[in-house]
């Protein structure tokens, strides 16, 4: 009996670091994509230099991106119109 209670304050003890751990990991971290963005910019742009096939997959790849920055700022005007819309009483 005794042995089966230190199992489990073992295992309540492991679970309680181990979600300590995840909760602490889950509320500090940081992306990458927002401290190496310039970076991953340049390294597109240099890819897309070298022609050839890794080249045109490179300018394809940036075309994309530049069409989705483009569609979200869409978006974001077509809410903002709809909100003008509803404020001065649109259907």
């Amino acid at each position: 009996m005794e042995e089966q209670v230190r199992r489990a304050l073992r295992v309540l003890a492991f679970g309680a670091v181990f979600g300590a751990g995840y909760l602490f990991a889950t509320v500090t971290q940081t992306t990458a994509q927002a401290q190496m963005g310039d970076l991953g910019k340049q390294a597109m742009e240099a890819a897309g230099g070298q022609g050839g096939t890794l080249g045109s997959v490179t300018e394809l790849g940036t075309s994309i991106m530049d069409m989705r920055k483009n569609v979200n700022a869409l978006n974001e005007n077509l809410d903002k119109l709809e909100k003008i819309k509803a404020a001065l009483g649109g259907g």
